[in-house]
């Protein structure tokens, strides 16, 4: 499998080289130079296999003998463990719960699969690897989760402070062992461009290996796409399937497309977006106006300039006039998503999260002018997540994961810094 930037189609690398330094020199992004074609047979029986099966077939074709199939095979059994189911709110309407995973978060999917990758690709190499992070909630408890306890790996997660949910930042900051919390006195945008800064240091990556974890990690963005074969098996209605995804950093919006040009017969994308509109606005216009983003209820989509828009104007060759044909873009404030948390527990007796809450406008909105479609909302963290928030909007207690609750006694313990990129490097070279 070979991979090239976005900025540089001749600045290409393996796969191994691709997971493990997450980012190009060029600070592009890495893409696949080939999207393969599933087998037609394939398709018209998704049916007849399991998620494990689909997630095998999806990876060995896009891998392309970059692993081999029996290592793939461990790879696939030992991070896809958990399901995705579709549950159905009406004929027209279902929801995809991605939240089954060990942190309650569709995250889970991508941080265990790299963590496996990641795991596979270091065994020869003597020095440690040091995983950067920046998470705007959900990242930085699945990649946690995933990487626990992983020989050779040391995970360093940034996170804005006092803008992540309390039983989010809990994730991140009670683990201990390998795993190290640092609460940024910023936004997810700032963390964010830390990480980058350090990625592009020339002189700290030759005293330390590091890599990524976020969605800019070509490791995270394949297993998502897993579960969009996943969701499309157990429709019952396969005719004119939309999918309404909650959208942030765009990673699981550019997973779809990535499904889509495989062959998943998707009828179209609609990315869904908080406060933070800068990619519907994009789509309206065909003008990208980056900006620093603002705290709204659905933070893990706060995002003002969201890395994966450079992979999805990639794969629509920078012409928006086919990108919008693929994918409509919805934005909503939080006074509305609070009113669609309250109407879909009204009307489907259904709970769902704020993100989620995000996404049944967007679908609702766009089936008064699309009827005849089936939508899939992505339903990307448990609400139990955003327990206050929930609880306030519905006026009622909701039931709590055991697996989360057990985190509200545990002892936070985080490194305060602020956003400056020296102290941060400083930190990182006499720490590791």
């Amino acid at each position: 499998m070979i991979l090239y930037s976005t900025k540089n189609r001749e600045n290409t690398a393996d796969l191994k080289t691709a997971v493990m330094k997450g980012l190009p020199d060029d600070n592009g992004l890495y893409m696949p130079s080939e999207i393969p074609q599933l087998p037609q047979e394939f398709l018209d029986n998704l049916s007849d296999f399991s998620f494990q099966e689909i997630a095998f077939t999806v990876s060995k074709h896009l891998l392309q003998g970059a692993i081999p199939e029996e290592e793939l095979q461990k790879i696939i059994e030992n991070s896809i463990t958990f399901p995705a189911p579709v549950v159905s709110l009406d004929d027209k309407m279902s929801v995809l719960e991605l939240f089954h995973g060990p942190s309650l978060a569709f995250k889970d999917f991508g941080a265990r699969f790299m963590s496996q990758l990641m795991s596979y690709f270091n065994r020869e190499e003597e020095k440690e690897l040091v995983i950067l992070v920046a998470t705007s909630g959900d990242t930085g408890g699945a990649v946690a989760a995933g990487f626990y306890k992983t020989p050779g790996i040391k995970v360093v997660i940034l996170y804005p402070s006092g803008k992540v949910s309390h039983l989010q930042e809990k994730q991140l900051t009670t683990l201990g062992y390998n795993i190290t919390a640092l609460e940024v006195d910023g936004t997810f945008d700032d963390c964010q461009a830390l990480v980058k800064k350090a990625f592009l240091d020339r002189e700290l990556n030759e005293k330390i290996r590091l890599s990524s974890a976020n969605s800019i990690n070509i490791a995270r963005l394949i297993p998502q796409s897993f579960y969009y074969f996943e969701a499309f098996k157990q429709l019952k209605n396969k005719e004119n399937v939309v999918f309404c995804i909650p959208s942030g950093n765009f990673g699981n919006l550019t997973a779809g497309i990535l499904a889509k040009k495989m062959g998943l017969p998707v009828h179209q994308f609609i990315a869904a977006t908080n406060a933070n509109d800068i990619v519907p606005s994009y789509l309206k216009s065909g003008k990208y106006e980056p900006r620093p983003s603002v705290p709204t209820l659905s933070n893990a989509m706060d995002v003002g300039s969201p890395s994966n828009f450079a992979r999805m104007n990639n794969l629509y060759s920078s012409t928006w006039n086919i990108m919008k044909d693929d994918i409509q873009g919805f934005a909503y404030d939080d006074a509305t998503t609070e009113k669609a948390v309250l109407e879909v527990k009204n009307k489907f007796n259904y709970t769902i999260d704020p993100h989620g809450a995000v996404g049944y406008l967007a679908l609702k909105e766009y089936q008064n002018d699309y009827p005849n479609t089936h939508g899939v909302i992505l339903e990307t963290a448990h609400p139990a997540k955003f327990l206050p928030d929930v609880e306030r909007i519905l006026g009622r207690k909701i039931e709590v994961p055991q697996r989360l609750a057990e985190l509200s006694d545990k002892k936070k313990e985080s490194i305060e810094c602020n956003t400056e990129y020296k102290p941060f490097k400083e930190w990182l070279l006499s720490h590791h």
